[in-house]
């Protein structure tokens, strides 16, 4: 019996997997896990008497969310804007108000870290972060609003329309960390500029957040002096953490001083396995493994990128720009932050800096790329 020729086009195709980014986010956790315990070892003993204290928990939550990753990323991910069968509702926008109340809950009760309230305690299991959470809710769905009527971001009320959607979780997250909202904001910016096929209304918009942003600076003086500490590191007397950051870059010199082998995290800066991690890396590794490092973040990112355009549908496209996005001016701030390119603001180091709820929220993250993909027909 003959074969029809769409027969025989569909048995060409096969679905497809990014095993490359898949490897790629593998060795970055495990590359982190390596300099967290590089980093905290020394600090770890000396506060709780367990050298392994800080990479034990991190290993253990790097591996649910590696687990969960796996597990999404064999989801199609155009359930998150199918209605749930029995309470009737999108999962995306179950998140979106779910991220609200937990915002709302964090700045009530919210347990208060080193002078900042950020963070719900989840007693012996630690504590969580919701303003990581809130970013792939904003992934979602700003993705899910562009997707509903693209053309209308051509226009700036267009766009005003997509700010006034998430401009309750913006401003939520403003009052509690305006870093994370600045991150934020650069994703819902992202993924509705690469859908507008208009874009120079995107200046006007440039110009009012940075308006904006300069506003939050000088109304609020902690923020203030923080541009005195970036223009003085070398005199302000809270320049400390970023100076001895520099120190460590310095002697690190082009191939570092060995793995475990650096000074400055004996107690010279404080936390170095959290935001400064980089910094380590710089005088362990060297200038040669830094550049390794960010050699390894521009090829995720380029897989990122592949998966965007070739997507299936503009709804998973959006969502890999979303991520990009993401993971893109995370790893840009945090370096520029411990260079002393800019004033120092608490951004993390994705996949590598110490921090549960971040490397969580960005394997979920991983892990709706990896579905996308899985969604990509290719030819055999």
């Amino acid at each position: 019996m003959s074969r029809t020729a769409g027969e025989m086009n569909k048995r060409k195709m096969h679905s497809y997997y990014d095993y490359s980014l898949l490897f790629l986010t593998l060795f970055l956790v495990c590359f982190g896990l390596v300099m967290i315990y590089s980093t905290s070892s020394y600090n770890a003993q000396r506060v709780y008497g367990n050298a392994t204290y800080y990479l034990e928990r991190q290993a253990l939550l790097g591996g649910a969310g590696i687990l969960i990753m796996l597990f999404v990323s064999k989801i199609d991910y155009r359930i998150y804007i199918t209605n749930l069968p029995i309470i009737k509702i999108k999962p995306v926008t179950f998140l979106y108000f779910l991220c609200i109340g937990l915002q709302i809950y964090v700045l009530l009760f919210g347990e208060v870290i080193n002078g900042a309230k950020r963070w719900i305690s989840l007693g012996p299991l630690g504590s969580f972060q919701p303003s990581e959470l809130t970013k792939i809710a904003v992934i979602l769905f700003t993705s899910y609003i562009v997707q509903l009527a693209p053309r209308r971001l051509d226009k700036f009320v267009g766009f005003l329309r997509v700010v006034f959607f998430i401009a309750p979780l913006l401003g939520l997250i403003v009052i509690e960390n305006f870093s994370t909202a600045l991150v934020v904001g650069v994703i819902m910016v992202a993924i509705c500029f690469v859908a507008s096929k208009k874009k120079g209304y995107f200046v006007i918009s440039a110009i009012l957040l940075v308006a904006a942003g300069a506003l939050f600076i000088i109304l609020e003086p902690y923020r203030s002096e923080r541009i005195m500490v970036w223009r003085n590191v070398e005199t302000h007397p809270k320049g400390y953490q970023i100076l001895q950051g520099l120190y460590a870059i310095a002697s690190g010199g082009v191939f570092g001083k060995g793995l475990g082998e650096s000074m400055q995290k004996l107690g010279f800066i404080p936390e170095s396995h959290n935001d400064m991690i980089f910094s380590v890396i710089c005088e362990e590794l060297g200038l040669f493994g830094a550049f390794a490092l960010i050699l390894l973040f521009i090829l995720l990112i380029w897989r990122v990128f592949i998966i965007a355009i070739n997507a299936p549908d503009l709804y998973g496209g959006l969502i890999a720009t979303g991520v990009l996005a993401h993971i893109a001016v995370q790893v840009l701030i945090n370096i520029a932050v411990v260079t002393n390119t800019i004033p120092s603001t608490g951004i993390p180091l994705p996949f590598i800096s110490y921090g549960g709820s971040s490397v969580m929220v960005i394997l979920f993250e991983m892990g709706i790329v990896l579905s996308i993909s899985n969604q990509i027909k290719a030819e055999r």
